[in-house]
């Protein structure tokens, strides 16, 4: 961590951090409007996040990452931009939703290139699983949408297979199938790690019932 990114949890959380303590949070209240919501669910240092704030300042976004550093460079991001759009937690993401964030909150969840636990092992600790999946359905407003992406094959695989077993969940590519790559979206840092490995990426979207 950086001292600049240090100062920034200690000086800027207050104005754009949200707390973690089990209490459910009112959106309206936080961002003081009613709008469209996204979240982006282990955003990293925060630069596609913050590049959609800025980029749709109708909408509100909130993101949550338990990495500090990313949490601290992305405080640091809002203050030189001005982004009141954004709000951000920094704790564990599974946690969050299911103790603080009501049912039907968001018009859009984004989950991009997580953690893919490559070992048979680790696979238990990927993030796409079915009970999450479920509570993210949950989440999302009625035609609300979730997307992920992910440079790792057998990942994307278990994500699709995952997904597509959600009832209230529709495929916007069809059953089984992936999507082009948004145009919307900024290239993170693990998509371009990826690609200077030679990775594919996988992009998956669906529209909550």
């Amino acid at each position: 961590m950086t001292d600049a990114q240090r100062r920034a949890l200690t000086e800027l959380w207050p104005k754009y951090g949200v707390a973690f303590d089990g209490k459910v949070v009112d959106l309206d209240a936080l961002f003081g409007r009613r709008a469209a919501r996204v979240v982006e669910i282990g955003f990293g240092n925060g630069a596609h996040l913050a590049a959609l704030a800025a980029l749709h300042p109708e909408r509100d976004y909130l993101g949550v990452e338990v990495h500090r550093p990313g949490v601290g460079r992305l405080l640091l991001t809002i203050e030189e931009h001005g982004l009141s759009n954004l709000r951000v937690v920094c704790h564990d993401a599974v946690a969050v939703l299911e103790e603080q964030i009501p049912p039907r909150s968001f018009d859009e969840v984004l989950i991009l290139f997580p953690d893919p636990w490559p070992k048979t092992r680790h696979h238990k600790r990927r993030l796409i699983q079915s009970a999450f999946v479920a509570m993210l359905a949950q989440r999302l407003k009625p035609g609300g949408v979730l997307r992920l992406a992910t440079d790792w094959q057998p990942y994307a695989e278990q994500m699709l297979e995952v997904l597509d077993a959600v009832p209230t969940l529709a495929n916007l590519a069809a059953p089984g199938r992936f999507m082009p790559r948004p145009a919307e979206r900024a290239r993170t840092r693990f998509e371009a790690r990826g690609e200077r490995l030679g990775h594919a990426v996988w992009d998956l979207a669906y529209r909550c019932s």
